[in-house]
């Protein structure tokens, strides 16, 4: 990582997490991550939020409309994920768009191959990103310079911090819900790469309706009661040791493990090993014993996952509310290459429980 010093004894704008020299013509050096040494942002504040979905005719007739283009949808299994080719997620329509946003919900993760998404500018790819919800500001990670909004995804052989994270673990995979102690944790991320290595780096999504409906009656009775707590908190207190600004204070969440899905009405499991903490109300054992159950079910269960292999012409996008997900760090920057990709989060609701009731915090 490289710091741009400024005058003695003054603390820089931003630093780079990349080094220059190892980039030479990059032709989206404009996107390498740096980290923000100066914006703050006050405690994140309730907003209203209506999906784009609930506007949308459930049998999707316009979406697919292209004039002359073929349009190919393929389900790449049968509980999640969908790949779409001959269609330009930058010429959607509003109406196709609220069309998409129910496809997501409906299929946790939908994937978008041959795309221009890349090359049409950060301004159309947030006013893209932005129809579906307000974009979130991560509060700790790496941007892509004056847009904040973007999340970096940066692994390359310069980035010692990211390949330092990585070294104290048997595996790299852990799936996830993104941010989720957020008190409106995201509904649609929008993830395009950049550069990808020459093999290796996929990312595998798990459908957490599915595993919802894979527990027995009596545990599923049981987790429809429960809340958990998700806690921002480990993830600042890591930042800051490490030397990172820390753009806004961090929050904890009690939201449902199960929660219901406001377009689809589905039931998905919403707990993650990286930010749920504690289940409310339970003894220490009782809590751990649950939740280990939720979590290795979650990342066992092969047969209502996918992953989909990266180019840099796909754009995925998926549902936070009932997926999770997990990059799969399998290859070595110094041999496969760079793995390089923007990310761009909306907000959505409170989550609700199957007992009507939102989270609190």
């Amino acid at each position: 990582m490289s710091v741009t010093v400024t005058k003695e004894g003054e603390v820089p704008a931003f630093v780079k997490a990349y080094d220059d020299n190892a980039h030479g013509e990059y032709k989206y050096a404009r996107y390498l991550p740096v980290y923000d040494n100066e914006t703050t942002f006050p405690p994140t504040e309730q907003f209203e939020f209506k999906d784009r979905g609930l506007a949308a005719d459930k049998a999707k007739p316009h979406l697919f409309e292209t004039g002359d283009k073929n349009v190919e949808i393929t389900n790449l299994t049968p509980r999640v994920g969908s790949e779409v080719r001959g269609l330009q997620l930058s010429q959607l329509s509003d109406v196709q768009k609220d069309e998409l946003a129910l496809l997501i919900a409906e299929r946790g993760v939908v994937v978008f191959r041959d795309q221009d998404f890349k090359d049409i500018g950060p301004e159309k790819q947030k006013e893209f990103a932005s129809y579906f919800g307000r974009l979130h500001v991560h509060p700790v990670g790496a941007h892509v310079k004056d847009h904040i909004e973007f999340h970096n995804i940066y692994l390359g052989a310069d980035n010692l911090y990211r390949l330092q994270q990585r070294s104290s673990r048997l595996t790299t995979t852990g799936y996830h819900s993104d941010v989720s102690y957020e008190h409106q944790p995201p509904g649609i991320t929008l993830l395009s790469l950049l550069s990808v290595p020459s093999t290796g780096g996929d990312t595998g999504w798990v459908s957490q309706v599915a595993a919802y409906e894979r527990l027995s009656d009596p545990i599923k009775k049981l987790v429809e009661g429960l809340r958990a707590e998700h806690s921002g908190y480990p993830q600042a207190e890591r930042a800051r040791r490490d030397g990172k600004h820390v753009r806004r204070e961090p929050v904890k969440s009690d939201h449902p493990i199960v929660r219901v899905h406001p377009v689809t009405g589905e039931k998905a499991l919403f707990i993650n090993p990286g930010f749920t903490k504690r289940i409310i109300g339970l003894k220490d054992e009782e809590s751990d014993a649950i939740l280990q159950l939720l979590y290795k079910h979650i990342a066992l269960s092969q047969d209502i996952q996918v992953r989909v292999k990266w180019d840099d012409r796909t754009v995925s996008l998926w549902d936070n509310r009932v997926t999770a997900h997990t990059a799969i760090s399998d290859y070595d920057t110094s041999v496969e290459g760079l793995r390089h990709g923007i990310r761009l989060t909306t907000l959505g609701e409170k989550p609700t429980g199957v007992d009507g009731l939102e989270s609190e915090w």
